[in-house]
């Protein structure tokens, strides 16, 4: 029983031995080189660049008091259309004791003068009417006490602008109403009732009630290598995508090209903008696009329509010259000559061929690997 045991021991060794020997022979052996084949077809060539960007109103108004206070009232929100004139919100005015003192002391002065004037329009009459005093003396008089009274009454308006912000004479474009100086969605309200709000003067910008704009007058904003805005020209379409929006698509015509880089991340960036050419269903109360959305914009630098094409893998590359392996024979007895060609456009998959072969030439591409021989 051991003897047989022995015996199949040294069978299994053999047979692992023979086994291994097999296939390191197998393994030695030159394999047959297969590769790919093309035939040059006439394609469209084109030669595309993506610029990333964002889409943004072309013209978004700040929207400021006309006086310093505190917000009483808000009446609009993020998101509401508004009409140009129409109330956001509404203003306590906090006066300049400066300012208060002077319109106060016109008052005074205003009156003074106003009394005056009636003294001086009395004593006048009683002396036309005794036919004392020419027609003509009297009527200067008589306009004195109108000047007077209209005096006083600019310096009651002015006390109660400066103390109220607004005056009987003006009640219904009172400033402290804060209106809206276009018709647009309102995009941001940065401010809450009971902030202190300043208007604009030579010393600050002013507070923001409210950033209004025109949703429907949209711009793609984005910048573009030095390499390829050579290329560019206003006018020229692009294709507008965003992501965000299931890589919803618009039209865009090139209408911007910045003069001036900017330097980023160690390259030179020209700034680029493009008007958005919205579709009738997009632009209708535009609540499909949002202010500051990302995008992408696709720009087409050149274009070759009926162009001789084969796939750039095809193409070897040595120094300034093109070279590619044009199949002559079949079977064993398939040969490869080295032909010159001259290339032109490509796409990154295709390229153009202007010269060195024909629409019947065949030519060899990269070698087929194990994996797609299997398949």
């Amino acid at each position: 029983m051991k003897k047989y045991s022995k015996l199949i021991i040294a069978a299994l060794i053999a047979l692992v031995f023979i086994g291994t020997f097999v296939f390191l022979w197998q393994k030695s052996q030159p394999k047959e080189v297969v590769y790919q084949e093309f035939t040059p077809t006439q394609n469209q060539v084109q030669k595309t660049t993506i610029i990333t960007g964002k889409i943004e109103p072309r013209n978004e108004v700040n929207i400021k008091p006309q006086i310093s206070g505190i917000i009483t009232q808000l009446l609009k929100e993020p998101g509401q259309y508004v009409q140009q004139g129409e109330v956001i919100a509404k203003v306590k005015v906090i006066p300049d004791m400066g300012q208060l003192s002077s319109a106060e002391a016109r008052v005074r002065l205003a009156n003074i003068n106003l009394q005056q004037a009636k003294v001086d329009y009395d004593r006048q009459k009683k002396l036309h009417d005794k036919q004392l005093v020419s027609a003509d003396e009297f009527e200067k008089i008589r306009q004195k006490l109108q000047q007077a009274q209209e005096e006083l009454t600019a310096a009651q308006d002015a006390l109660q602008v400066v103390r109220d912000g607004v005056s009987k004479s003006n009640a219904s474009a009172s400033s402290t109403l804060v209106r809206s100086t276009i018709s647009g969605v309102i995009l941001d309200v940065p401010v809450k009732v009971g902030n202190s709000v300043i208007n604009s003067n030579t010393f600050n910008d002013g507070t923001t009630i409210a950033s209004v704009a025109n949703m429907n007058d949209l711009i793609f904003r984005g910048n573009i290598d030095e390499t390829e805005v050579g290329q560019l020209v206003q006018g020229m379409p692009m294709k507008i995508t965003i992501g965000a929006l299931q890589d919803l698509k618009f039209d865009a015509s090139l209408e911007y090209i910045s003069p001036k880089a900017t330097e980023s991340n160690g390259a030179n960036q020209f700034e680029i903008k493009a008007a958005v050419q919205l579709s009738d269903t997009s632009a209708s109360g535009n609540s499909t696009l949002r202010s500051g959305y990302s995008a992408n914009a696709e720009i087409v630098l050149a274009e070759v329509q009926k162009a001789l094409t084969i796939p750039e893998s095809a193409i070897e590359f040595s120094g300034d010259s093109t070279f590619v392996y044009v199949i002559k024979g079949e079977g064993k007895a398939k040969t490869y000559l080295r032909q010159p060609v001259t290339t032109g456009l490509s796409d990154g998959v295709n390229i153009e061929i202007k010269k060195g072969l024909t629409a019947k030439d065949k030519v060899r591409g990269p070698e087929v690997i194990a994996d797609e021989k299997e398949n």
